[in-house]
């Protein structure tokens, strides 16, 4: 139980960074990653704790690490057109 909200605060910390930093996109998709490591930690306790295998973990990386690349191919594009990662720069319409 204490695990559980030890994972909790670790996940509420990442949101109050989020909201602090969210002019930059290069620290929302840090505070992105740090979330997929918190929800893979969490998982990875909880599926040893209820004595299950551990091949979805396998999954939930790669896919991960897919999310992780997508969010960087997309700050290099906005950087190159726009010359920074504000997101003041960018124009909705």
């Amino acid at each position: 139980m204490y695990m559980g909200m030890f994972f909790l605060i670790i996940f509420i910390i990442g949101l109050m960074s989020v909201s602090l930093n969210r002019y930059h996109l290069f620290m929302v998709l840090l505070c992105l990653e740090f979330f997929v490591l918190i929800l893979f930690i969490t998982m990875i306790f909880y599926l040893n704790f209820f004595s299950n295998e551990m091949f979805f973990s396998m999954f939930f990386l790669v896919f991960s690490v897919c999310e992780g690349v997508l969010g960087i191919c997309n700050l290099i594009l906005l950087i190159r057109l726009h010359g920074n990662d504000y997101f003041c720069v960018l124009n909705i319409l």
